[in-house]
């Protein structure tokens, strides 16, 4: 073989070997782009994970005030009932730190006149029982959740108990002893007290974070039921109601329309998040 054949084999030999070097190079290429791929996509899948929130509400008698309830213009407690699961926090729902309900269009909340609970006595000190008893605003409600000793979270069920607080506010004093100590204190308000947005006045909620031991995560909650109404004077229809039922006729078929927007906690590498649910209360009967 001549010198300059045996050198145009070489190149050729050279040849084949880059491109099978090329093409192996692009097959480890594209196998990381798609391993990249599948790993965004679980991080995105883990950062738009959000928990599942269920709302129940109706308007409920006053206890102590016949012919209040679910009655057309009629007095009446306003009760709720929040259903929260997830699976984003440790197995468990984020930590709730807040809680805004758009009640039905044509609710009327009158919450003037009634006594009041001081911040020191509910949120500094945590002593309900130095509120005035005309201070309640209704009756007790709880609050089912988790927290945590060691490496295990265990069920744990709190008290709520609402009181007026100055200014027309509201506090949720809420209270569990087994297996953890708690007392905190929600402070609540209303806000667009003659309705926006094609709702009635909005309820916004601020909820403390929950910390058992030092450290550890913070308490879930997973289900929340809540009652507030009350009324003061004569019990008959010359009484004073903290809220009263939309008049004859606001009911749309199919029941009154609530809003509700639950904000969970940025922790544990998750970021703060929104979740709504609407629910249909049911109408008065005629």
């Amino acid at each position: 073989m001549s010198p300059d054949r045996h050198g145009s084999g070489a190149t050729r030999i050279e040849a084949v070997l880059s491109i099978k070097i090329g093409e192996i190079l692009m097959r480890r290429a594209s196998t990381c782009l798609a391993v990249t791929a599948l790993a965004v996509l679980a991080l995105s899948s883990v950062a738009s994970a959000a928990p599942t929130v269920t709302l129940k509400a109706e308007a409920v008698p006053i206890s102590g005030y016949p012919g209040t309830g679910n009655i057309y213009g009629a007095g009446a407690a306003f009760q709720a009932e929040f259903t929260i699961k997830g699976t984003e926090y440790g197995g468990y729902p984020p930590p709730l730190i807040g809680i805004n309900v758009y009640l039905p269009k044509g609710t009327v909340l009158h919450p003037s006149g009634f006594a009041t609970c001081s911040k020191k006595a509910i949120v500094e000190e945590k002593e309900p029982t130095k509120c005035p008893k005309k201070s309640k605003a209704g009756t007790a409600g709880k609050a089912e959740g988790f927290v945590v000793f060691g490496n295990e979270r265990v069920p744990e069920t709190l008290s709520i108990e609402s009181f007026f607080a100055p200014g027309g506010g509201l506090y949720f004093f809420a209270a569990g002893h087994t297996p953890a100590s708690i007392e905190i204190t929600s402070v609540g308000r209303y806000i667009h007290l003659n309705g926006a947005g094609g709702f009635g006045p909005e309820a916004v909620v601020q909820v403390p974070l929950v910390e058992t031991v030092p450290g550890a995560p913070d308490a879930s909650v997973e289900k929340i039921v809540s009652k507030v109404g009350a009324a003061y004077g004569p019990k008959n229809n010359k009484a004073t109601y903290y809220g009263r039922v939309p008049k004859k006729g606001m009911c749309p078929k199919g029941g009154f329309p609530l809003k509700a927007e639950l904000t969970f906690a940025g922790l544990g590498g998750l970021s703060e998040q929104v979740v709504t649910t609407t629910y249909k209360a049911p109408c008065p009967r005629k």
